[in-house]
């Protein structure tokens, strides 16, 4: 017999092999063709390989920054550049506003080509003074001034300070143009710097320039975006060609840094464009028109019939009637073409095939129009259930948690297990949702692949249900008890271990998805080593080692005196033969 430390070896080395199949494409046997077959699950818990990154490992592509962290950033870009040309930190930031924040641009531009950068942006190698006066005239106003109350940019054009104060508020409530604030003089295009802001400009409008100075390196830096969460002042400085685009926010909402809509793995975002869209376009509207109406003969108005008489009469001003089934006069109807109740008139020209186009018209709308309801219904159930199960963790952070630590007499630290549920209840919800866009836009004639869709989908709907109604029934029993519950240990471990299959087998769901399922082949058949790559299987010595290790661990399985296995974890139980399960990979 294996010691533990020998099978946690053997683990390994077999976790890694199977790794290495599950991107080499190399595995078992494909003999067979089932698309309905026994899945396992590669436990990304278990052992400490890099191929299958976690959901926290994905944040290091990005940053979310907040407001100090931007200042901070704005700070470093304008002392770098000042250092590097040795120019003014006013200047420097002037330089960087034209260029979108982007250092690199700015230091070539201006090696390149100093005299044209200073000509295009503004800056004045050499500041022109003041006239050395004792009174000047303002080119606003065309007062008389003592040269104190009279100030200029470094061209030299003096205006009071009452009108600088006017043209400076007047350009900052126009928008974010009045970063790059020029002289007033229509003749001259010298820049102004944001020191004269700071000492002319009225308090209210240094706040909302200053605003405008931090927004822009955000909204002007091709790396970083907002996050388009409402409310939300954080935003994302990304890695771009780093993989995934989703990005969580310090707000907890998640997004695609790319499209910036929600999270949608494993959809793409121009399938996102066109699921938005068609959700919110009125072809819907118009699929459900032709499928249910038919226009008046007359005035063309669709007609929606609500009762069974085939008399019909249109609404006023038309007042038309006609029949429904032949769309002819009514008058023309009586006992000889069916009167009330038939048109034998339609039915004579039907099977002369008169109808057959506009009937095949109404019968693929009205097809069109249920399939897409079917997606739509589901897609948008699962995103009510995604809003209930983040309520449902906000309480549980908030007040649940405290009150289970002082009935089960733990702290709150060991009580961390049931948030981490939650949390993976949310993410998946997530990903269910999208799935149904997925399948949505996935081609009909491929029916291979949407059979194998289809099974993967139904057994992720399925083991997070699991994971749901565990975390929201069977948690409220130890919420509602008086004292310490004997078996607490027990749920402890079985939400534990639905919060780990589940995570898993939405990841491995993700990745088979985003691959576009291409390990069904050319004739519509998928084998079973493959299919069980595309959900994190391996190798049949990896499986038989990781199953050795399973059972040794399983207390979910269990034999009932018939002989039949069963799991608590999923459905799959009640077998005469011992095998490895496909949801929560125990043996029974």
């Amino acid at each position: 017999m294996d010691s533990e430390d020998e099978m946690s070896m053997h683990d390994a080395n077999d976790a890694e092999s199977l790794d290495d199949d599950f991107y080499s494409g190399d595995g078992a046997d494909s003999d067979e063709a089932d698309i309905t077959m026994d899945y396992e699950f590669i436990d990304n818990d278990s052992d400490d390989s890099d191929d299958f990154p976690s959901h926290h490992r994905s944040q290091l592509n990005y940053t979310v920054l907040g407001e100090a962290d931007i200042l901070q950033r704005q700070e470093e870009y304008i002392t770098q550049v000042s250092m590097v040309l040795s120019i003014s930190r006013i200047a420097a930031s002037i330089l960087l506003r034209h260029y979108n924040w982007c250092v690199s641009r700015v230091n070539d531009e201006w090696f390149a080509d100093e005299e044209k950068v200073r000509r295009v942006v503004g800056l004045l190698e050499y500041p022109v003074p003041l006239p050395d006066a004792k009174e000047v005239t303002c080119g606003i106003c065309f007062e008389m001034y003592p040269c104190d109350m009279m100030r200029s940019a470094a061209c030299g054009h003096p205006f009071c300070v009452t009108c600088w104060q006017g043209y400076m508020s007047s350009s900052i409530n126009d928008g974010p143009g009045c970063l790059m604030l020029r002289c007033p003089d229509p003749s001259c295009c010298a820049a102004v710097g944001q020191d004269m802001i700071n000492a002319l400009a009225l308090r209210e409008d240094k706040d909302k320039y200053k605003r405008y100075f931090l927004r822009s390196f955000i909204e002007d830096n091709r790396k970083t975006k907002w996050c388009p969460a409402p409310g939300c002042e954080f935003a994302v400085d990304f890695i771009v060609g780093s993989g995934s685009y989703d990005v969580n926010c310090r707000c907890s909402y998640s997004f695609c840094w790319n499209c910036t809509e929600e999270a949608h793995r494993p959809v793409d975002c121009g399938t996102v464009a066109k699921w938005i869209l068609k959700n919110s376009a009125e072809s819907e509207n118009m699929n459900w028109i032709l499928a249910n109406s038919k226009p008046c003969p007359k005035c063309k108005r669709p007609i929606e019939k609500n009762q069974g008489c085939m008399h019909i009469t249109c609404t006023p001003p038309c007042k038309y009637e006609f029949c429904w089934l032949c769309l002819g006069a009514w008058s023309d109807h009586g006992e000889r073409t069916g009167g009330f109740y038939a048109c034998n008139r339609y039915e004579a020209a039907k099977q002369e095939g008169v109808y057959d186009e506009a009937e095949k018209r109404r019968e693929m709308a009205k097809n069109s129009l249920e399939r897409y309801t079917h997606y739509y219904e589901r897609w948008a159930t699962n995103q009510s259930s995604r809003q209930k199960a983040l309520a449902d963790l906000s309480q549980m952070q908030a007040v649940h948690l405290e009150k289970l630590s002082d009935i089960q007499s733990q702290p709150e630290s060991q009580l961390k297990f049931i948030i981490e549920a939650w949390l993976q209840i949310v993410e998946c919800r997530r990903v269910l949702k999208w799935t149904y866009a997925y399948g949505f836009y996935l081609p009909e004639h491929e029916q291979a692949k949407r059979q194998f869709f289809e099974y993967l989908q139904g057994e992720a709907e399925s083991g997070l249900e699991r994971l749901h109604q565990c975390a929201e029934k069977e948690l409220q029993g130890y919420l509602n008890a008086e004292g310490p519950s004997k078996d607490f240990n027990e749920f402890r471990t079985k939400l534990a271990g639905l919060t780990s299959v589940t995570r898993n087998y939405f990841e491995n769901l993700v990745r088979a998805l985003e691959n576009g399922l291409s390990d069904v082949d050319s004739h519509g058949a998928c084998s079973r080593a493959a299919s069980s790559k595309s959900l994190g299987g391996g190798s049949s010595k990896a499986r038989g080692t990781r199953g050795k290790a399973a059972a040794s661990k399983s207390s979910s399985s269990r034999m009932d005196d018939s002989g039949h296995w069963s799991c608590e974890y999923c459905t799959f139980g009640n077998v005469k033969s011992a095998t490895i399960c496909q949801m929560c990979q125990q043996r029974h």
